[in-house]
């Protein structure tokens, strides 16, 4: 089996992270390969925010467990120690798609490398607070973004989740004569 096939089909969602550190030439290759996501017209109406700061990425964990509603105490990023924010032009058309394939492209890229990520969302909730939009000017960031979705990223802590069974009746094949 092609081997990006392979990765497609045995990538999870990691749900608890050990506290090492990742490898900053690690993330740099993650975010390369997010950045390389298809996008309309060429576009590239993504962006990626590569938070390592630990005083940084828990003030988030904590903005983002307010958000959701769960009880003090809860990491939403499940331990992760690094957290990729994705967020997307909203002068562009297809920014929310674009930033969802440049998500898709990091938890495949850091899969590939051997570490484990989540998808995690209530992004677009933290970057219409004062604060978020704050930051991104601190960070030299100008327009409208939304945010799309956080890439919780780390070592995995434990084996790799066994996949679901796929649903029937999710393809449907229009061939020749189909509709005559």
């Amino acid at each position: 089996m092609n081997d990006i096939i392979k990765a497609m089909q045995e990538r999870r969602s990691i749900r608890k992270f050990t506290a090492e550190p990742v490898a900053k030439e690690d993330i740099s290759q993650i975010i390369e390969a997010g950045l390389y996501a298809a996008s309309g017209m060429g576009k590239q109406a993504a962006m990626v925010i590569a938070v390592t700061d630990k005083k940084c990425r828990d003030q988030i964990a904590e903005d983002n467990r307010r958000i959701g509603g769960w009880k003090e105490g809860f990491d939403p990023f499940y331990g992760a120690p690094v957290i990729l924010i994705v967020l997307g032009n909203k002068e562009v058309p297809t920014y929310k798609y674009d930033g969802s394939l440049v998500m898709g492209n990091l938890m495949l890229a850091a899969h590939s490398l051997g570490l484990g990520s989540i998808w995690i969302h209530r992004a677009k909730e933290e970057f219409e607070m004062d604060a978020y939009k704050e930051l991104l000017k601190k960070l030299g960031v100008e327009g409208e973004w939304e945010g799309i979705g956080h890439c919780a990223l780390g070592h995995m802590d434990g084996e790799l989740p066994k996949a679901a069974d796929r649903k029937d009746g999710r393809v449907i094949w229009i061939e020749d004569e189909t509709l005559a």
